[in-house]
């Protein structure tokens, strides 16, 4: 069912509340495919971070390659149920994910799980812009040698010299013009470097496969979980993180499943391009950096890296564009579309699509996303764990509230109307919000600990670092099952009488 607003004079839509970007997406702008919906997919999923994700496990928490792909492929086929679940309402209704979350957490609430999303985006765009423009001063040194020998104007708690910084700022320009350019402008982009990229992945495979011989060294890598206590304290907490990865994009993939042909197209796209492109580039990024440490004594978990290593200015100026095309298309789809749409809530009648991408993009650089990559133990176990105990409560409640209380009605018209039937107290669901803090509240304590102790040795492991370690689990849990009861207990659910409606003159 595609749905359009068709709204009586007497209750006109609140000017507050829509503009032209949150507004019901049309038919004539549904024209995602399968192959749209699996390529945008494939073009945020090959990346840099994918690439390192297997390499990390191996190299940083001990699992063997086998383990470290199991886990990556376990922990997207689990994300896999939410994303598709939560992109039925998107694809029913065409409406963004802001506007979906108000039927949860009311007209004015829906700014709360929005504005959290929308940090977390804001953190990750500063972290492909920092890829992306390592990627783009690799180049700079091929071309000079050495650097341009500009003096380091900022200060070292920047953490850049001057060359770093340009050349972050100019990957920075890249992705301000396609955000200037509107949601449109990924589909193309998407679509036509996908095949490229997976292409550019195995030829990294090939020539890691002819330099070593094979892949004996790597596949003969043992495990270090050789007790349980290993096993409650390192695999489950990765397994968290690989969940927590794609996390973000489950909560707010209305965002893209709007454009949709039908649920055919939104189901298959993301089971086609998600969970095989993320497990066959981790392979790639594991194979590569553990015959990098036989070649150069030490692993290059960057293709950043190890293409610089390799050397030869048309080997070095072909990756480099092909893995600034691969960060770019991750940056826009996954880390752009969602603040935008989110900051844009906050304010409709003031705050475009473009004003929320632009503030997202001068947020990114202000986390100073090159800290927090560069050390593996913040990224993983701060970083990626510690926003999925954020966002899981919040998936819980919108899917609760859509199939299991809803039935996947929805009275569109009223949320995008202050006086409708999703104002609840002044614009507020309490219960929604009640039942956020409650799925927040048991991970809290083991993210506190790991905050205070960020740069010392690991002490053994409380009772609450044990939750932690699970956060994403236990925050989709406990948050559902919070909102479930609450909602029966106060009935603060009303169905609208579809029936009643239709007979209305």
């Amino acid at each position: 069912m595609r749905h359009t607003l068709n709204l009586p004079d007497e209750r006109p839509l609140s000017g507050r509340l829509i503009n032209a970007d949150l507004a019901p997406t049309d038919g004539a702008r549904r024209t995602w495919s399968t192959w749209n919906i699996c390529a945008l997919w494939i073009g945020m999923s090959v990346c840099v971070t994918t690439y390192t994700l297997a390499a990390d496990l191996v190299l940083d928490a001990g699992l063997s390659v086998a383990e470290a792909l199991v886990v990556i492929g376990l922990g997207n086929l689990i994300i896999l149920v939410p994303m598709i679940l939560n992109a039925h309402p998107g694809t029913k209704y065409g409406i963004p994910f802001p506007v979906l979350a108000r039927a949860s957490f009311g007209t004015l609430g829906a700014n709360i799980p929005a504005m959290m999303r929308a940090f977390v985006a804001c953190g990750w765009f500063g972290i492909q812009t920092w890829i992306g423009g390592k990627a783009l001063y690799q180049l700079h040194l091929v071309a000079f040698p050495g650097g341009l020998g500009l003096p380091n104007i900022l200060p070292d708690w920047v953490g850049l010299n001057t060359e770093q910084a340009i050349a972050v700022l100019l990957f920075w320009l890249i992705n301000v013009y396609f955000i200037l350019k509107g949601t449109e402008s990924i589909k193309w982009l998407e679509t036509l470097s996908a095949p490229l990229l997976i292409g550019v992945g195995l030829a990294l495979l090939v020539w890691a496969y002819d330099r070593a011989g094979g892949f004996g060294a790597m596949f003969g890598r043992a495990s270090k979980l050789d007790s349980t206590e290993k096993w409650m304290t390192t695999f489950f907490p990765v397994l968290t993180g690989m969940v927590g990865y794609w996390s973000t994009v489950a909560l707010n993939i209305p965002d893209f499943s709007r454009f949709a042909r039908g649920q055919r197209e939104q189901a298959w796209g993301q089971a086609l391009g998600l969970p095989a492109t993320m497990v066959l580039y981790s392979f790639i990024g594991v194979a590569v950096t553990s015959v990098s440490e036989q070649i150069y004594g030490k692993a290059l978990r960057d293709p950043i890296d190890v293409v610089a290593q390799i050397g030869g200015t048309g080997v070095v100026l072909l990756s480099m564009v092909a893995l600034s095309v691969a960060t770019l298309t991750t940056n826009i789809a996954a880390n752009v579309v969602s603040p935008a749409n989110d900051i844009s809530n906050l304010a409709p009648h003031r705050i475009s699509y473009k004003a929320g991408g632009m503030i997202t993009a001068i947020a990114g650089l202000a986390f100073f996303p090159w800290k927090v990559y560069e050390s593996h133990r913040v990224y993983i176990e701060t970083w990626l764990i510690g926003y999925a105990m954020l966002l899981a409560p919040i998936t819980a409640i919108l899917i609760v509230d859509y199939f299991l209380l809803r039935k996947r009605e929805l009275n569109v018209d009223d949320l995008y109307r202050e006086d409708g039937e999703y104002r609840y107290t002044r614009g507020f669901n309490l219960v929604a919000i009640a039942a956020l803090v409650i799925g927040i509240a048991p991970n809290l304590p083991g993210f506190l600990n790991k905050v205070m102790h960020i740069g010392e040795a690991p002490a053994a492991p409380t009772l609450w670092d044990h939750i932690y370690n699970l956060s994403w689990f236990v925050g989709f849990a406990v948050g559902g099952a919070a909102y479930l009861a609450l909602s029966v207990l106060f009935r603060t659910i009303r169905k609208p009488d579809l029936a009643e409606e239709a007979e209305e003159p």
